[in-house]
């Protein structure tokens, strides 16, 4: 069987170190200017559309960042999406506006798009497939750590309202000066692949034919993060839980990501990705709603949203690695855009109908709509299975 060789190896670690710190400065921004702009009486609506900011930014450049990926190699790409982050992150502190952190929040999802977008593709490239779903739960579990870590620097935030984003800036500093180590590469191009040869938009949708379910679980999960961490804060400060409390909270579920997101992995190795996928956003729809009838006790929705993260916290790099198995080589930068795509929809849809739905229901739960999208995306999985349908194919 294929192994990584010593460069791999390094070269696997340092991109698993840049995203680590990419999943700090995001946990951190997201609950961060919600518990800021909530203070300072900006409405629950205003307050949803603005995080959307960053997945707008990184919808806006996803049809254009994959024609430079091939030409230029990943190297460069993770370099300039990295230094768009650092400095838009030193700019918050300068001006305190909803318009201006609108934009600067725009400009951080191009630049976590283009860095995500190059190092997930790099190590699905490089990754034997008998190691492949370990490898992207290592690289999930990266990010997750550093997400759940996040939300715990928000406290700094009555120190000095502009102390969070220096530091996440300087800790991003830190961990982008790491590529400059690894030596560039290309992505793989196979002549005489019509995929490839069609232009970006065909390729578009032969991924979209053969993968199309396997970007549902990076969907859910972008609904999961924008909705937990930028909406969620607002529900639970107006059901009295604090703001210490809620930081707690929210590390919980990324905390319960990272405990699962390896064992998740290694076990998707085995039973396969869509079994795994199935179970465990059912379950976490479960568990959502349970949490729904506790949602005054700090104690027991923390426990609850570490358990739900247990099961979805890990349906990023599952999603990412089923794409993998169902997209031919050529079509794998592709693939990893479009997962990208998929969680930015998702990211986009968690704030906008989080916030419309706390201000128009009031009196219902904000963690029912949780449990019944979740509820409703596993029955999806549970009744699709293209890789049935592309083995008749093939015998055909």
């Amino acid at each position: 069987m294929q192994q990584f060789t010593a460069i791999e190896r390094r070269r696997f670690w340092i991109l698993v170190a840049i995203v680590s710190i990419s999943g700090f400065s995001q946990g951190m921004l997201l609950p961060l200017i919600s518990v800021i702009f909530e203070q300072d009486g900006v409405s629950p609506m205003i307050n949803g559309l603005s995080a959307t900011g960053l997945y707008v930014g990184t919808l806006l450049i996803s049809p254009f960042i994959e024609p430079p990926l091939r030409k230029f190699g990943y190297k460069p790409i993770i370099i300039a999406g990295g230094l768009i982050v650092i400095v838009s992150l030193l700019l918050f502190p300068l001006w305190k506006s909803v318009a201006f952190w609108f934009v600067l929040r725009l400009f951080i999802g191009i630049g976590d798009n283009a860095l995500h977008f190059s190092t997930q593709t790099w190590i699905t490239s490089f990754s034997p497939q008998h190691r492949l779903g370990r490898n992207i739960a290592i690289y999930g579990l990266s990010f997750g750590v550093g997400f759940a870590v996040g939300p715990l620097f928000v406290q700094l935030v009555e120190i000095f309202e502009g102390l969070p984003f220096i530091i996440s800036s300087i800790l991003c500093l830190g961990a982008w000066v790491l590529i400059f180590f690894v030596k560039n590469e290309k992505p793989e191009i196979i002549k005489g692949a019509s995929a490839h040869e069609g232009g970006t938009w065909k390729r578009f949708g032969a991924a979209l034919a053969v993968a199309w379910v396997a970007f549902i679980p990076p969907f859910s999960y972008g609904f999961l993060e924008s909705s937990l961490n930028a909406i969620y804060p607002v529900y639970a400060l107006r059901n009295s839980i604090e703001v210490t409390s809620l930081s707690y909270i929210l590390a919980a579920f990324s905390i319960g990501g990272v405990v699962s997101q390896l064992p998740l992995g290694v076990l998707s190795d085995k039973i396969g990705r869509r079994k795994v996928l199935m179970i465990m956003i059912g379950l976490g729809s479960l568990t959502f709603g349970i949490a729904s009838f506790f949602e005054n006790s700090s104690l027991i929705i923390g426990t609850l949203f570490f358990i739900a993260g247990m099961f979805v916290g890990s349906t990023f790099s599952l999603g990412i690695s089923y794409m993998a198995d169902l997209t031919p080589k050529a079509l794998l930068p592709t693939g990893n855009l479009m997962c990208g795509i998929s969680f930015s929809i998702g990211s986009l849809s968690g704030p906008f109908l989080g916030g419309l739905f706390i201000q128009v229901f009031e009196g219902v739960s904000f963690l029912i709509l949780v449990a019944v999208l979740l509820g409703t995306l596993a029955s999806i999985i549970f009744f699709a299975n293209p890789q049935k349908n592309r083995s008749l194919q093939e015998t055909t």
